[in-house]
């Protein structure tokens, strides 16, 4: 088009869009005002009509440049009902761009905007109204002085008129109820009162708890609670307010409700209010003073800013500053202020300057931000107050006034009044205005309760809220990415205030029609203004940039985790940490979930299967984030992602993964918090404890928790609670039917909330503890609390300690405790009040939920027993009022304990007490310390009490002893620590505890006794009765007083231990701990204490002496040693010093043999020298009863003893690492030479070295060992293993060496006691050189008798084994080869055959496992031909190749072949054709094996071919190959002719029908068979049949292996038909097949008469097939192992009358077994007296099986491992075992992995019984060599 044209069309087409414009003038005004939100409407009025005005304002929008005039023109074609034929000439013309540039020239309207407004400047912030005024800056430069003087007369009056104009302006922006750039986005709207609650102690003096919550019912109700942010307590106080919110509570409304409450005059006390937003402050690049930050950025004064500045400074009082978004306040700024007040600084500086009072002292500051960590320019005493959401009445109140005059008012409310999650969200004001314009659209269209399914989480409110407001009906898919891009774009910058350039002008009409962008006027510094743009709130911004990633094919979706993260509290804003995705994580996981994904693929236009994907990925992000451990803030972040995807499954993940104990701590939460925590417990199986310490909580948000019923524990300890928190937990309570505790600590609420709450508890029954600590609760308050709530059915504590309560209030709640009879303790001490309550039997049972053993009359009796304490410390009662009170005990009914310290009492008045209370039936302890001012009595249970606990520990008779019918009465312990006592107290003390015959312990430890003292007692204790214990610590007792102490052995019956430590002056006699007690290392509360156990009564209990750092002299050894002589049997004498001499050495091993009672002597922790291991070695000659010398690192010495009836017998002899070199072998041979019979020596660990070794071979055929000798860890290299070898031959008695030279260093010898007939030599990793072979072989050479080597990582190659196989010669024997390689893997069947062809040797059997790089020959000697292979050899091989060559090697050397074994090889086609020649020669061959290899098709017919030629095996193992069925089935014809077969393993190969026929008919015809295994071949019922009918042509079948074969009950009825007809059976294993109760009843009617195996494991069989199989075993006298594992046995458990004598191993595994068996069960393996092994695991064994196990393990003589993995057992059963293994059980190991055991028990338990075994791995000791 030619430029005339277009100027033509340009102008006609403006001409149109001006008529349709004049239409609708107030659409015009909104779109005008939205893209010049800093337009004078006014100025409208002017033009002289509509058309003129419509003219003027879109020539305004013109000059604005292009990015808003394209934007503009979308907004027309978008909104308005404009014509076809219009509107895509408007669109091609302006709204790309093409036409832009042609001037309009229409008169006034082509000037420039510059022309047309000359001289007017538009403001920004608060004064946008339009007032024109010229700009000047302030605060730039001073003023002339004459200019300053000129306008003093005008101050006032210049002030005043800037004033009006500040309320002008904002009359003039919020006088309109219609929307005006910069308010909220239903600013228009009723106002609803914010909660609002005081953090800090500056609460308005006309609150009374904290919170102000305003009256939702008043038109005007809040506007007084508003009014009280700026009334202090003083008006000297803090004149900061901070105004803390979360996203969305309105903090931006209410800043503006208080401007605008200002322009209406309702905040008279302020002059000048000023409006600020960090959003924008942060654009501003230059730095600033304050009067430029008012005036030039605010709203400037028309004259005189210095005056009106001087002004607002002298009256600072009455200026309110305003500053919204501190928390997202750019560059923090320090709290050290370097430059001056009246320098330019940066916002925040000014900020700083305004809140410190450096800058306009007196103002008021009030900021609002998130919570968080705030900026430190904040002073400490700025108020703080928090702003929640709605409650419910706020929520309906907002829902109605937004639907006021609508008839659609009610149907809102009822939708919202029946759906609780619709609330929930609604308690977020945000979140609530989004939901009532989502049903202002939904509600016309849809039936009740329709609505509010539609908006189920708040991601779905704004996809909801976006739909509903699209133009026409419907979104426009790019305009959706478009706005989305925008907005991540924003958030991932820091940029929330965009320009016209930012967002393309489809963009923006797009975000203008739907009301998602709000534009004003931003300053960027004086002077400088522009338009911003911005989304109506943060959150929207959010949702949209997670729209983005959601649905933008250009986000990478592996790239979405990234953004799915958990922000724990809210930081300082940078530059380089902006801190505004927040809520961005919560929008990605509600768009992940599945209502979404329409949605989703509208917006992206990709399927919903592109969608999925993309959602994939944030839900696996969420999933992993569900099972992490997390602070409290993150799981309540998690919480509101979880709910929002609508996942059950994630929110059952989640709700599992959470911690038993949940604890939050210092951060805010709100109502919506809370209900997204329940809406996550609701999935949750476990009980869980919440615990809120100093959270600032929503006063309603307890109600959020309603019908929560996985909350067992629930606690808040915040000073922000008060009343109205009270009355919302009250409604709670009542409906969560788990909760067990409840804490309300540190709270302000008062009477009136804490009666509300009393109210509510007798609601909840199942309460066992109630907490009101320091709550400043009143003595009235107090009364009533226990009044009621001790009427609570389960209540066993009542805590009110820490509260305000008076002497006659205490002597009430005292009163109250006495006539209750619930209460068993009242615990009053300084702070502390506390009820200790009984709940009645019936309760307790109920909560139990199961009886005892015994029944429940014990537990009844129990139950009504009370437990009081009483306190009198601190008073004036002096010895005698002790004595009294002592005397007064019994008769006060006092259980628990009298504490009567701090009274004055001295060692005069100790005698007092002890007479008073020697006659005290009740009495468990008394603890007196003078010098700690201590004394306390405690009480024990009375005898009637004791009675119901006796009854339970009895569980069976067998086990413990049998009770007395009277209980014995309880010991009495007898405490007089630290009371100045000397020898002359000692005989009036005994006096005084003479009268009480149930003194057990007594302890005088930190007294002043001293020697005399000890000598003393030794002669006073005799008259104490029967003590347990007698502790002298801390008396300056010396070892004369020990030796004194030492004869009480001798007089005191009692005494079994004495343990003395010098160092610590440790001294303590202990008789002996027997029973429970002594097992656990104390009492443990199942038992009683009198219980004694039977084991303990059998056994001689041996007296012991510890000595532990004491200086052994040899005279003190002596006179030790003479008093010992005295002292009865068995003894054990445990000494300790730093260093023992060698004449203190031999004085006490001289006085050894006048010590025959003495079983064990130990010497830890003391240094002895080197010579100390010859003393040692002598002393086996010295003294005869010596049975074992164990001596390690000259620091640890132990001698046992045999006792003079024991016979003599071995001795054992252990010098470890004691630093034994070469000089000490002949000497120490010597003295071990006298020796009787030595069985076992250990010299590991010491400095031998290869001479030492020689030197102890040399001398080895004179030592008398006859078991083991262990050389290891003795620096030996590889010449002295060859000596080793050189020197067997001459020691007859050695049948095994062992050398391992590695990292291991082991060196073993094994002797016998005659001579052996072959001997075992095993050396590894030595390292053997080319030079080292020829000697290795001499030494084998010259022993005269078969000898087997084995040879493991010895670096002996392919080369060295072929010389060393040609040097071993022998006249006559057997020599067994073994070599362990890495080579031998990888070289092949080829390499190996050849190196046997060197051989010098008969090879008679040959084995290659490549996978365990494993060579085993074995070779005759001497060598001799084979005629039949010679004959062979010389008709069928040609010398004239290398595989005939290697043929004819092989003929020879392998002439007298007997078994050939190739396991884990592969197979080429090379070495199948050796064997297909080599074999036809073998005429010896017995015995092939071919397991687990790969051999090909064209080997397996070679191998075939070779096999079929060897007619007289006996045995053919071709298991677990891969041969494929075409294989398998080539191997059939190895069968035909194999009747000398024995033993045939084809387990694991495919036999189908057809092989399976096949083979069949090769079985017909094996009649000396005696072992077939065809396991795991799936031949199933048909091959079972086939089987079945060839069994009776086998009559030497022994063995047979059917596992895992696929066969059912009818496979399973024929073969039990057969098998009765193989009379010679001895193992039979049929397991993992489907057989059923119809096979076992078939098998135990022909149960073979000589069975020994019978393996039935995961075969189906019910009680019924179990018992029929018992019933036929019983009596079996060849049965050696029985399995029965993993079948539904549940009570039909074998049981056995006559038993089964052979039997060594039961496997019960996976069962079903429980305690209701375990009777039976113990009876039968009772009559298996052979019995090693018993495999119970995985049943539901409880602790009554565990007692009958225990009760007959001692008469298992021959048990060696019993497995109760994974039962019911707890501590009490295992116990009970370790009770079993006491009694002399020789059984290794008792399997416990995985029973109900705390971990502290398992300690206790595996320390004192280490055969009880909790790993998961098996500990079982590994045989040692040769067994």
């Amino acid at each position: 088009m030619d430029p005339v044209s277009l100027q033509l069309g340009t102008k006609n087409l403006w001409s149109l869009l001006v008529r349709l414009l004049s239409k609708d003038p107030q659409w015009l005004n909104a779109k005008v005002k939205f893209f010049l939100p800093k337009m004078d409407l006014s100025s409208r009025n002017k033009a002289e009509d509509a058309t003129q005005g419509v003219m003027l304002q879109l020539n305004r929008l013109h000059t604005q440049g292009q990015a808003t005039w394209q934007a503009f023109i979308h907004c027309v074609c978008m909104e308005l009902d404009v014509p076809l034929d219009l509107e895509v000439p408007l669109l091609s013309t302006w709204g790309h761009g093409d036409g832009f540039a042609s001037q309009l020239e229409t008169g006034e309207e082509s000037r420039p905007e510059s022309q047309l407004h000359h001289g007017e400047s538009w403001r920004c912030g608060a004064g946008r109204g339009g007032l024109k005024r010229p700009h000047q800056s302030c605060g730039s430069s001073p003023r002339p002085k004459q200019c300053r003087k000129q306008q003093l007369g005008g101050y006032e009056e210049l002030a005043k008129r800037y004033l009006q104009l500040l309320r002008s302006s904002a009359q003039q922006r919020y006088g309109s109820r219609t929307r005006r750039p910069g308010q909220p986005l239903a600013f228009h709207q009723a106002y609803i009162p914010p909660i609002l609650q005081w953090s800090r102690a500056t609460a308005p003096f006309s609150t009374q708890e904290g919170a102000i919550l305003g009256d939702p019912e008043a038109e005007d109700g809040t506007e007084a609670s508003i009014l009280d942010l700026f009334n202090t307590k003083a008006d000297k106080g803090p004149r900061v307010t901070v105004l803390l919110g979360k996203a969305g509570m309105g903090k931006t409304t209410l800043a503006h409700r208080l401007c605008q409450k200002w322009a209406d005059g309702q905040l008279d006390r302020f002059q000048a209010l000023f409006l600020f937003e960090f959003r924008q402050l942060n654009l501003i690049t230059e730095f600033l003073t304050l009067p430029q930050l008012l005036f030039d950025l605010y709203l400037s004064p028309e004259a005189g800013p210095d005056l009106v500045f001087q002004y607002l400074e002298e009256n600072a009082k009455g200026v309110l500053l305003i500053f919204d978004g501190l928390d997202q306040a750019l560059h923090p700024h320090s709290s050290k202020d370097t430059a001056g007040p009246e320098a330019p600084s940066p916002a925040l500086a000014l900020f700083s300057g305004l809140c410190k009072g450096t800058l306009l002292p007196g103002c008021w500051v009030l900021a609002t931000s998130r919570p968080g960590k705030l900026p430190d320019c904040l002073p400490t005493e700025a108020a703080m107050v928090h702003m929640w959401g709605f409650d419910r009445p706020r929520v309906e109140e907002y829902v109605g006034r937004f639907f006021s005059n609508q008839p659609w008012q009610e149907a809102a409310l009822a939708e919202l009044r029946e759906n609780r999650h619709l609330q929930s969200m609604c308690a977020v004001p945000a979140v609530c205005q989004v939901t009532c314009l989502c049903l202002y659209h939904l509600l016309p269209s849809s039936s009740p309760g329709q609505s509010a399914a539609l908006l189920p989480t708040v991601t779905q409110n704004y996809v909801q809220m976006v739909s509903t407001l699209g133009p026409r009906g419907h979104l426009l898919p790019e305009s959706l990415l478009g706005l989305s891009e925008v907005a991540l774009r924003g958030l991932e910058t820091g940029k929330v205030i965009f320009s016209v350039g930012d967002i393309p002008p489809p963009m923006m009409a797009f975000g203008a029609a739907l009301g998602l962008l709000t534009s004003f006027c931003i300053c960027t510094g004086p002077g400088h203004q522009e338009t911003g743009y911005a989304f109506t709130h943060l959150s929207l911004q959010e949702f949209f940039a997670a729209l983005h990633l959601m649905a933008s094919p250009e986000v990478d979706k592996n790239a979405l985790a990234h953004y799915v993260t958990l922000s724990s509290r809210w930081v300082l804003r940078t530059k380089a940490r902006l801190g505004l995705l927040d809520h961005l994580p919560t929008f990605l996981a509600g768009l992940a979930s599945r209502a979404c994904c329409p949605f989703l693929s509208h917006v992206a236009q990709r399927d919903e299967v592109w969608v999925g994907a993309r959602q994939a990925e944030v839900m696996q992000a969420l999933r992993k984030l569900a099972t992490r451990r997390l602070t409290g803030p993150k799981v309540v972040a998690l919480c509101h992602c979880v709910g929002e995807t609508q996942e059950p499954e994630l929110a059952s993940l989640m709700a599992q993964s959470l911690p038993c104990h949940l604890s939050f701590h210092n951060f805010p939460l709100t109502y919506a918090d809370l209900a997204s925590l329940n809406n996550i417990l609701g999935h949750r199986n476990a009980p869980i404890q919440l615990d809120f310490e100093g959270c600032p909580l929503e006063p309603h948000c307890p109600e959020a928790l309603a019908g929560c019923k996985q909350v067992e524990n629930l606690s808040f300890k915040s000073r922000k609670c008060g009343d109205a928190f009270a009355e919302a937990l009250s409604r709670s309570l009542p409906t969560m039917g788990s909760l067990k505790k409840l804490g309300l600590a540190g709270s302000k609420i008062t009477a009136q909330g804490i009666g509300r709450l009393v109210q509510a508890l007798p609601l909840c029954p199942q309460l066992e503890e109630v907490s009101f600590q320091d709550n400043q609760l009143k003595d009235g308050v107090l009364l009533n609390i226990v009044e009621v709530l001790l009427c609570l059915p389960r209540l066993q504590k009542l805590d009110l300690s820490r509260n305000s309560v008076s002497m006659s209030t205490l002597l009430c709640l005292t009163k109250v405790a006495i006539t209750s009879p619930a209460v068993r303790m009242l615990q009053v001490r300084e702070a502390d009040l506390i009820f200790l309550l009984s709940p009645p039997t019936e309760t307790a049972a109920e909560l139990q939920g199961a009886s005892d053993l015994q029944g429940n009359a014990t537990q009844r009796k129990e139950a009504q027993s009370r437990s009081l304490a009483l306190s009198l410390s601190g008073n004036q009662l002096d010895n005698e009022g002790c004595r009294l009170m002592a005397e007064a005990a019994a008769q006060l009914d006092i259980t628990r304990n009298l504490d009567l310290s701090d009274n004055g009492l001295s060692v005069d008045g100790v005698y007092g007490v002890l007479s008073a209370v020697s006659m005290c039936q009740t009495l468990a302890e008394l603890h007196i310390s003078l010098l700690h001012k201590t004394v306390v009595l405690t009480f024990a249970l009375k005898q009637e009490e004791q009675g119901g606990i006796q009854e339970r520990a009895a569980l069976h008779d067998g086990l413990m002893r049998q009770m007395p019918c009277e209980l014995p009465p309880h010991s009495t312990r007898i405490r007089l620590t630290h009371c100045g006592l000397q020898a002359k107290h000692l005989a009036q003390l005994c006096r005084a505890l003479g009268g009480s015959c149930r003194l057990s312990h007594l302890d005088f430890s930190g007294n002043a006794l001293g020697d005399e003292g000890a000598a003393q007692l030794a002669q006073l204790l005799p008259g104490l009765g029967t003590l347990q214990s007698l502790n002298l610590s801390e008396n300056g007792l010396s070892l004369d007083s020990v030796f004194i102490l030492t004869q009480c052995f001798s007089t005191l019956q009692w005494l079994f231990h004495l343990e003395v430590n010098s160092e610590s002056q440790h001294v303590v006699l202990r008789g002996d701990r027997r029973g429970r007690d002594q097992l656990a290392g104390g009492p443990l509360p199942e038992f009683p204490a009198g219980a004694q156990f039977s084991a303990f009564d059998q056994r001689c209990i041996p007296r012991s002496i510890c000595l532990r750092q004491c200086l052994l002299e040899p005279l003190s050894l002596t006179h030790l040693c003479e008093t010992l002589e005295k002292c009865p049997g068995p003894l054990e004498v445990k000494l300790s010093c730093e260093v023992l001499s060698d004449q203190s050495l031999e004085t006490l091993l001289n006085h050894l043999p006048r010590l025959p009672q003495l079983s064990l002597l130990q010497l830890s922790e003391t240094r002895l020298s080197p010579r100390s291991p010859l003393l040692l070695a002598d002393l086996f000659s010295l003294c005869p009863q010596v049975q074992k010398v164990d001596l390690r690192s000259l620091y640890h010495t132990t001698l046992h003893f045999r006792s003079s009836e024991e016979q003599k017998g071995e001795f054992c002899g252990r010098f470890m690492d004691c630093a034994l070199s070469r000089e000490h072998v002949e000497p120490l041979c010597w003295l071990l030479s006298k020796c009787e019979d030595l069985n076992q020596l250990d010299l590991s660990a010491n400095l031998l070295g290869d001479d030492g070794l020689q030197c102890l071979l040399e001398c080895l055929p004179q030592l008398p060992i006859s078991a083991s000798l262990d050389l290891s860890h003795n620096s030996i290299s590889v010449e002295g293993a060859l000596c080793l070898v050189k020197t067997l031959p001459s020691c007859p008695r050695v049948r095994e060496a062992s050398v391992n030279l590695g990292s291991e260093q082991s060196f073993w010898i094994h002797f016998s006691r005659q001579e052996e007939a072959g001997k075992t030599l095993r050396l590894s990793q030595c390292s053997f050189r080319p030079e080292h072979v020829p000697r290795l072989a001499t030494g084998l050479n010259q022993a005269l008798k078969p000898t087997a080597l084995t040879l493991t990582q010895c670096c002996l190659g392919l080369k060295q084994l072929t010389v060393l196989l040609s040097l071993v010669r022998w006249p006559v024997g057997l020599f067994n080869l073994r070599v362990e390689e890495p080579w031998v893997g990888k070289a092949g069947v080829l390499a190996l055959l050849e190196v046997c062809t060197q051989a010098s040797g008969n090879i008679t059997e040959i084995s290659i496992a490549e996978a365990q790089e494993q060579l085993c020959l074995q070779l005759e000697f001497p060598r001799q031909e084979n005629p039949e292979a010679v004959a062979l050899r010389l008709a069928h091989c040609d010398l004239g190749t290398h595989h005939n060559l290697l043929v004819w090697q092989l003929m020879e050397t392998c002439a007298r072949l007997r078994q050939l074994s190739l396991s884990q090889v592969n197979l080429c086609d090379t070495s199948s054709l050796l064997l297909q020649s080599l074999l036809p020669s073998l005429s010896e061959l017995k015995t092939f094996r071919l397991t687990c290899s790969c051999v090909r098709s064209e080997g397996l017919a070679h191998l075939t071919s070779g096999l079929s030629h060897c007619l007289h095996l006996e045995e053919l193992d071709l298991s677990n190959n891969q041969f494929g069925v075409e294989g398998t089935r080539v191997l059939m014809g190895v069968l035909e002719g194999k009747c000398w077969l024995k033993r045939l393993d084809l387990s694991h190969l495919p036999l189908g029908g057809s092989i399976l026929a096949v083979l069949t008919q090769r079985l017909r015809h094996m009649t000396l068979l005696q072992s077939l295994r065809l396991s795991h071949n799936q031949i199933g019922d048909t091959g079972a049949q086939l089987l079945a009918a060839v069994l009776p042509w086998l009559p030497e079948l022994r063995k047979i292996d059917l596992s895992g074969n696929g066969i059912g009950p009818a496979g399973g009825a024929r073969l039990a038909e057969s098998l009765a007809l193989c009379r010679h059976l001895e193992q039979l294993m049929l397991g993992c097949n489907a057989l059923g109760d119809a096979t076992a009843l078939g098998l135990a009617q022909g149960l073979p008469r000589h069975l020994r195996i019978l393996h039935l494991p995961s075969s189906r069989l019910g009680p019924e097939g179990a018992l029929s199989l018992s019933q036929a075993l019983d009596g079996c006298s060849y049965v050696e192992e029985v399995s029965l594992a993993e079948n539904s046995l549940a009570r039909g458990i074998p049981q056995f009358c006559q038993g089964l004598p052979l039997l060594r191993r039961i496997d019960l595994v996976s069962c079903d077994i429980d305690d209701h068996t375990a009777k039976p069960l113990t009876a039968s393996l009772l009559l298996c007296p052979a019995l090693e092994e018993i495999l119970l695991s995985w049943n539901v064994l409880g602790d009554e099986a565990a007692a009958e196990l225990a009760r007959v393990l001692p008469r298992m003589g021959r048990l060696k491992r019993m497995d109760l993995e994974k039962n019911r057992i707890t501590a009490c059963g295992a116990w009970l075992l370790a009770e079993g293994l006491a009694q002399g059980s020789g059984i290794q190991v008792i399997r416990l992995w995985n029973n109900p055991i705390p971990p502290d028990t398992v300690q206790r338990l595996q320390k004192q019984e280490p055969r009880l075994d909790f790993a998961f791995f098996d500990k079982q000791p590994k045989a040692p060599w040769g067994t």
